[in-house]
């Protein structure tokens, strides 16, 4: 433990240190003098057998008379000025007042001078040896928030509306087959529309939905053709279609998740129309509601162009809005 060591001066000059040479009854009388006013001035109480005061902090000040270190007190259970931080490892003296403590602290000793020049003379103040604080971590204010994403009105040339017509083959036209595909682009435009003979015998032409008759797949383009013309333009393009799993099933196809819209499972859409969110409606029913159009009505049966026209407008009226929902999920997970 470090020593603690007090050299008390009395003079009207400087304070140069001062040999005792009185006898031991004067020194121990100026002693108790300058203990008692240090301790009127709050800088210093000594603590005896008889001297103990409730409510107040203790200090074991015990100056020897010949000036030696007296013994360091323990810590503190209470208060201690926090001005001065504790060496690591090192047992520091507790404070004895709420003011700023008037002791200068130095490792591995601590010393406490102090000088009678004819008034009272505090000796300089610790210097404040705080760490400052660190950097604040940046507020959650300035994070990353959700870019808009680019519409089509921007890059109008990265989207299409596909929609295909389909066949029956195997027993009783159970199992679909591409007959008819069509692109558009944003604003509409043919950009592929062929007839496209499956790999295995019709049985179904379900003509009635499908408008395809036998006459049109006489000279139609093969299906494994066919499909690497549709995929290399469906590549890296925002595709939209209505209940468009169906129409990459019959392709044989999985286009990214991010890339599709399909706009019977638009919430917003359906809400525009009056329909309950959830609700999987037609492709007809959604054009009916939203354009006051009729489409699907002819007796030679749909039309790819056609339909997927109307998906590319259904989509066009709640893109903005969608788009941003879509890029808040993304941002949230």
């Amino acid at each position: 433990m470090s020593d603690l060591t007090i050299n008390l001066f009395l003079s009207d000059d400087a304070a140069p240190t001062r040999t005792v040479t009185a006898s031991r009854k004067r020194r121990n009388q100026r002693l108790r003098q300058k203990m008692r006013y240090l301790k009127e001035k709050g800088l210093l109480e000594g603590r005896g057998a008889s001297n103990h005061r409730e409510g107040q902090s203790r200090c074991d000040a015990r100056p020897r008379l010949n000036g030696a270190s007296a013994r360091h007190p323990s810590l503190p259970t209470s208060t201690h000025d926090t001005s001065v931080p504790r060496p690591s490892g090192t047992a520091s003296a507790s404070h004895c007042s709420s003011r700023p403590s008037t002791s200068t602290h130095s490792l591995p000793s601590l010393t406490v001078s102090v000088s009678h020049t004819g008034s009272h003379e505090k000796p300089k103040e610790p210097v404040n040896l705080k760490p400052t604080s660190s950097a604040h971590p940046p507020s959650a204010s300035s994070s990353h928030r959700p870019t808009a994403t680019q519409t089509s009105a921007g890059n109008p040339s990265k989207y299409l509306a596909i929609d295909c017509e389909m066949v029956g083959t195997g027993p009783k036209g159970s199992i679909s087959r591409l007959a008819r595909c069509s692109l558009v682009s944003y604003d509409g435009d043919v950009v592929y529309d062929k007839f496209i003979n499956p790999s295995v015998p019709v049985t179904d032409y379900r003509t009635r939905w499908s408008g395809i008759r036998h006459s049109d797949l006489i000279n139609a383009t093969p299906f494994f053709e066919a499909r690497k013309e549709i995929l290399r333009l469906l590549m890296g393009k925002v595709v939209i279609g209505h209940a468009i799993h169906n129409d990459f099933k019959v392709l044989g196809y999985s286009h990214p998740g991010t890339l599709t819209r399909d706009t019977s499972r638009i919430p917003l859409l359906n809400q525009k129309a009056g329909f309950a969110a959830n609700e999987c409606a037609s492709l007809k029913r959604l054009t009916k509601a939203i354009f006051n159009r009729d489409i699907q009505s002819g007796k030679r049966g749909h039309s790819s162009v056609e339909d997927a026209r109307a998906t590319m407008e259904l989509y066009k009226v709640v893109e903005e809005e969608w788009e941003r929902t879509l890029a808040s999920k993304r941002q949230a997970s």
